[in-house]
């Protein structure tokens, strides 16, 4: 394991449910004692350089082409939002962003997260293509780099995939976690999910391989991980493995559940991450129930409540999990008015609300985005 910086224990030893905030959106207050949250929409990736030359030697050898910029997750801490910009298609400088978030910001700037040399191309010291990213509450940012660019025109194995651990605050590398041992050559890894243990405060990170119908699980103090063998039934319906989603949640008892399903599979399954901690998934998965239709997760709102929308729809619903798994308790609370789809559901905690990034994701797949991806984050609103 390389680039491995001294761990401290401290940062992890929050005790049991509060390794997650929760925001309450059931009772958030409606008479505007919160301010309303911004909306910040840009096109393609305008970035802070070092200097002009920089700009133009990124720009002229090609390392630089905003049409191929794209955020696709993201996480807000305070007056700033953290996004994964993916080297999908050559031209991303950088793949790991900051942005404000203050009112009367006149540009959507994009700042490298945590510097230059961290989002440098080829150095496996570096981040190579970050796909997700989870903010803890002790402001540890996560982040999944797969190792692979440009995967939507010549894939490229540039390193191998690994989890780094950074101080929202300083920027600084509390932990590298190489996951060479414990993907295969055929891993396709998506999605990232941090849990906290409720009885000794130890940190466990899931992550989903889609081909390969596995979900790695690390447990962060012992640096020790398994790839944790799915049952075929989650592939139900499925002509192929395409993305394995996964979300948490927490239930008030004190246990979490975690929920995972393929875009293409007919049912959504979930298992206690108790049992998914200790490798034991035989028997242990439960069918949680039949999905309407092609379901894409885009996030939770880090307690009980799921949220998502269905293939090529705009609508993003909630569903609180401590209900059946049925389309009476799925809930519409939020409609785009710019025909933009959710790839991403933020926690505002600062202004006590939920977010969404929205792009044109599917125009920006088939390279009709004219000057760039169009992209935004807006507050949800709707019947909670």
């Amino acid at each position: 394991m390389w680039l491995l910086i001294t761990f401290l224990t401290t940062c992890f030893g929050a005790p049991a449910l509060a390794g997650f905030r929760t925001t309450g959106y059931g009772n958030l207050p409606t008479d505007g004692h919160y301010p309303n949250p911004p909306q910040i929409q840009w096109t393609g990736g305008y970035f802070e350089w070092p200097c002009k030359s920089t700009k133009a030697l990124y720009k002229n050898s090609g390392k630089y082409n905003p049409k191929s910029i794209i955020a696709t997750r993201g996480q807000i801490y305070r007056d700033e939002v953290f996004l994964a910009l993916p080297r999908y298609k050559s031209g991303v400088p950088a793949t790991l962003a900051r942005t404000s978030l203050k009112p009367g910001t006149c540009h959507t700037t994009l700042v490298p997260f945590p510097c230059w040399q961290m989002q440098e191309e080829g150095n496996c010291r570096a981040l190579q293509s970050v796909v997700d990213v989870v903010l803890d509450v002790n402001d540890i940012l996560w982040v999944l780099d797969v190792g692979v660019v440009n995967t939507l025109e010549t894939p490229i194995r540039r390193c191998p995939p690994k989890i780094v651990a950074f101080s929202v605050k300083t920027g600084k590398v509390l932990r590298t976690i190489s996951l060479e041992g414990l993907a295969v050559k055929s891993s396709r890894l998506q999605y990232l999910v941090v849990d906290y243990e409720t009885k000794t405060g130890q940190v466990f990170v899931y992550v989903s391989d889609a081909a390969n119908r596995a979900i790695i699980v690390y447990n962060v103090q012992a640096g020790k991980g398994r790839r944790v063998i799915l049952p075929k039934a989650v592939t139900t319906g499925c002509n192929n493995r395409d993305v394995l989603y996964i979300a948490l949640t927490h239930k008030s008892c004190g246990s979490s559940l975690l929920y995972f399903t393929y875009l293409s599979s007919k049912k959504i399954f979930s298992i206690r991450t108790e049992f998914l901690r200790t490798g034991c998934a035989e028997g242990r998965v439960t069918d949680a129930g039949l999905k309407p239709n092609r379901m894409i997760i885009i996030g939770t709102d880090n307690g009980s409540a799921i949220f998502f929308r269905y293939e090529g729809e705009t609508e993003v619903y909630r569903w609180d999990s401590n209900t059946c798994f049925k389309e009476s308790n799925f809930k519409v609370i939020y409609r785009c008015q710019t025909c933009q789809l959710a790839t991403h559901a933020l926690a505002d905690y600062k202004r006590g609300s939920m977010r969404v990034l929205e792009s044109n994701f599917p125009d920006y797949m088939q390279g009709t985005v004219g000057c760039g991806a169009v992209q935004q984050i807006t507050t949800m609103r709707g019947c909670w």
